[in-house]
């Protein structure tokens, strides 16, 4: 999406990928793609350097960007710092969660996956934090950041509860942090409520999911609809009375703002900048007795899902304006870029 959005504002996009087969230097909606190496190419150990470090560093090359952006912590951005002191060019790095900030650095990899990033975190040229909280917490490592609020596609439909067919929606991926079980467990409390779950595996989490995928094969009040592709999550908010998080740390979850564009309440444990207590745009809730008692109120209180359901779409029409989103980025990379170049992203 900022892709698409920085393109039709004339910037020169490219991003870099994994290489799934297809042609490298291929373009989708204006966007070159440009192949860096295979997910599971490469011996366990060796592969560090080669193909993935080696594969990076070539694909940034044919890349040619004058800024390099990243999202997610990785050892990819002290690989990408590297290079771009290198060649002369800049970096600029997005916090995509509250673990991103932590000095532990928690599920990232080995010492050296932790090292790199690290490296890259000191040397990017600018950083993008995504709430106030994260804003504090990159200020206690010693590092400066601009806020800049995730984009979302909010050309969503809305529909009237009576024209709900699913009850409660759970959209994430399948790392331990999401606590996929505690999910589970609600589900089996309310027997006579339907679930659905989406969500796919990720390299390195595969277990989650097959876990996820066998317990929910045993409620028949969950749907567990594994991968879907964006386009059809999308439509599935506006179907959905709640849409349930039960993740443990998040940055500013996509998923919240789809679902306020659709009239949907959320009810999850995490809250960025107390943005859904603040704006009463659902429930937070300490204990999975306390989701349960909350799911259940929004499902069976019609007044009260009617009220928080304006309150969802009024705040997503006024606080996830496109342009007043884009600002940041756009002023970050426009203070950082040569005319004459292109700007690359992946994450």
């Amino acid at each position: 999406m900022l892709a698409r959005a920085l393109r039709q504002r004339g910037f020169d996009i490219s991003m870099i990928v994994h290489d799934e087969g297809q042609p490298d230097g291929r373009e989708w909606d204006g966007v070159t793609t440009y192949a860096a190496y295979r997910a599971r190419a490469g011996i366990p150990g060796l592969r560090f350097v080669y193909p993935r470090w080696t594969g990076l560093w070539s694909a940034l090359k044919r890349a040619d960007a004058d800024i390099y952006y990243l999202s997610c912590a990785s050892m990819q951005l002290g690989e990408a710092s590297l290079f771009a002191r290198r060649y002369e060019r800049k970096v600029v790095f997005r916090v995509a969660s509250d673990m991103d900030c932590d000095p532990r650095l928690p599920g990232m990899g080995d010492w050296r996956h932790k090292a790199l990033f690290r490296y890259g975190l000191r040397h990017a040229d600018a950083v993008l934090a995504q709430t106030r909280k994260q804003q504090g917490m990159l200020a206690r490592l010693g590092r400066s950041s601009r806020i800049a609020a995730p984009l979302s596609d909010l050309a969503v439909s809305v529909r009237d509860r009576g024209a709900r067919d699913l009850r409660v929606l759970w959209v994430s991926n399948f790392r331990e942090s999401k606590r996929a079980d505690l999910l589970l467990e609600l589900a089996r409390r309310m027997a006579g409520i339907s679930f659905d779950m989406v969500g796919g595996p990720i390299c390195g989490h595969e277990s989650s999911f097959e876990r996820a995928r066998r317990a929910a094969a045993s409620l028949p009040n969950v749907r567990f609809h594994g991968y879907l592709p964006y386009e059809q999550t999308a439509g599935l908010y506006a179907r959905a009375r709640l849409l349930v998080s039960t993740s443990e740390i998040e940055g500013f979850p996509n998923t919240y703002l789809q679902a306020w564009a659709s009239g949907t309440p959320v009810v999850a444990f995490f809250d960025p900048d107390e943005t859904i207590a603040r704006h009463r745009l659902g429930h937070v809730a300490r204990t999975l007795d306390e989701m349960q008692q909350a799911s259940t109120k929004l499902l069976t209180d019609d007044v009260e899902w009617d009220e928080t359901s304006t309150r969802c779409r009024d705040y997503a029409a006024t606080a996830t304006d496109e342009n007043s989103m884009l600002l940041p980025y756009i002023e970050t990379f426009m203070s950082l870029r040569r005319p004459t170049q292109p700007v690359v992203a992946f994450q």
